[in-house]
């Protein structure tokens, strides 16, 4: 949206058996309190004590500074995965804020949790433009099979006031420039890397984020109708080379990693 004055706040909820275990710690910890805190928070003590760190009527509450943190519980696997999100952000060059109380209310959220707060200067008290995160085991409560999932909540009119803060206007574009075709294991991170740096040179491009074979890569590069498909596999990473198809007329070329941004800016911005 060419939003610029924005803030990530990240934080990792663990898998089931972290939650049960930070679950246990909060009820241990705000029980001695309960009637000091709001009817809600009583409730949500009993229902989904999580959701007591997130209280804007007891935010200030002297139990609050001292509460459990989650990331004190999280088990081998949840660690992992939460160093593994940080690492890709670092990779991106994305900067982040790492905030223990940042939770999500509902039940089913698990490992990634996520906040994007605008801080232009004079947009207001209330800075969250959207927050998510991950829910994994989801479709399997309403008695669908095992799929990993993700999904966020977003404020328009926010975002509205955020580009007006800004002063930007939103563009429209209708067509993908590249799709981003990865082959094997160890190009996964550059393929996030270049994925990444083209963004940031203005090139809209996509990518496969379900591990599939290369000719369902091909067809999701037809079906977004890219008008190039990078193809990167471990011998071209190998080179520093990636494989550029034109779709239109078939003709692919060969060129270095360097050199992609140049070369797709030429050709997109030439018509070629």
């Amino acid at each position: 949206m060419g939003l610029t004055s924005l803030k990530l706040v990240i934080n990792s909820l663990g898998d089931t058996e972290s939650r049960k275990d930070h679950r246990e710690a909060l009820i241990n910890h705000f029980t001695p309190h309960k009637d000091e805190l709001c009817k809600d928070c009583q409730l949500r003590l009993e229902q989904n004590p999580m959701r007591v760190l997130d209280c804007k009527v007891d935010r200030d509450h002297p139990s609050m500074n001292t509460a459990p943190s989650i990331l004190d519980y999280l088990n081998d696997e949840s660690k992992q995965y939460f160093e593994d999100v940080k690492s890709y952000l670092d990779l991106m060059g994305i900067q982040y804020e790492v905030d223990p109380r940042l939770v999500r209310g509902l039940d089913y959220y698990n490992h990634t949790a996520f906040e994007i707060m605008s801080e232009a200067e004079g947009f207001g008290a209330i800075t969250t433009l959207a927050g998510g995160g991950r829910y994994n085991g989801l479709v399997e409560q309403l008695g669908g099979p095992a799929t990993p999932g993700i999904g966020f909540g977003m404020g328009i009119e926010r975002l509205l006031m955020a580009l007006d803060a800004e002063n930007i206007t939103i563009p429209v574009e209708d067509e993908l420039d590249c799709f981003l075709v990865s082959v094997g294991e160890e190009t996964k991170k550059e393929a996030v890397r270049l994925i990444h740096e083209l963004r940031q040179n203005g090139i809209q491009v996509d990518q496969d984020y379900q591990g599939r074979k290369i000719k369902a890569q091909f067809k999701a590069a037809d079906r977004y109708k890219a008008k190039y498909v990078l193809i990167l596999g471990e011998d071209e990473l190998q080179k520093q080379v990636i494989n550029v198809k034109e779709m239109a007329t078939g003709e692919q070329l060969e060129i270095s990693l360097e050199q992609l941004v140049t070369t797709l800016q030429d050709k997109l911005l030439g018509g070629k």
